[in-house]
């Protein structure tokens, strides 16, 4: 006999199901917006990060070009560290930057899909902070997620317990004159 509930579960879909077909919709125009940017050149990445700053400040919300750049660290990410993100990583991506919770367990590349989110939020010029839990992980993820920020021509540091007050203040004013990526 059939369970009625089950049959109506297949019409009627659970709000998580709505919200990853929501973003799933997102990535879709990520992977549209990839298909051109494999075509530039690397010189080029700073110039569309300047480009997305641009749209910013002409109006542009976040939001709205969150799909052009995710596709910009998708590809710089490639082409700096040999590591594309996974499908499941943008997802996390567009969730950290929604300020949701995102779940991913260890090697399933938090680092690599925070690099997503914070580059998004470093274009308004305001700097981002990453936390991690200890100065190994916080000095590892600026050098190796700095190679990708460096590629689209933004700047990292990070900030851990042997630094003095001076050196702690160095990298935070360089964070409020450029984009910058401090963790």
């Amino acid at each position: 006999m059939l369970n009625p509930l089950k049959f109506i579960s297949k019409f009627i879909k659970s709000s998580n199901q709505k919200e990853l077909d929501r973003i799933d919709k997102i990535v879709n125009q990520i992977d549209v917006f990839e298909e051109n940017i494999k075509k530039l050149k690397d010189e080029e990445f700073p110039k569309k990060t300047l480009e997305l700053k641009e749209k910013l400040k002409n109006g542009q919300s976040l939001d709205q070009i969150l799909p052009h750049a995710f596709a910009l660290v998708r590809e710089a990410s490639l082409r700096a560290r040999n590591e594309r993100h996974f499908r499941v990583q943008i997802i996390g991506g567009v969730v950290l930057h929604e300020n949701k919770i995102a779940e991913m367990r260890t090697g399933e590349g938090k680092t690599l899909t925070i690099a997503l989110a914070a580059y998004l939020n470093a274009l308004e010029g305001k700097g981002v902070h990453i936390v991690t839990v200890n100065d190994y992980l916080a000095k590892r993820d600026s050098v190796e997620m700095g190679k990708i920020f460096s590629f689209l021509g933004l700047t990292s540091g990070y900030i851990n317990n042997d630094q003095n007050d001076n050196e702690r203040k160095k990298i935070i004013i360089v964070t409020l004159l450029m984009p910058q990526i401090v963790n």
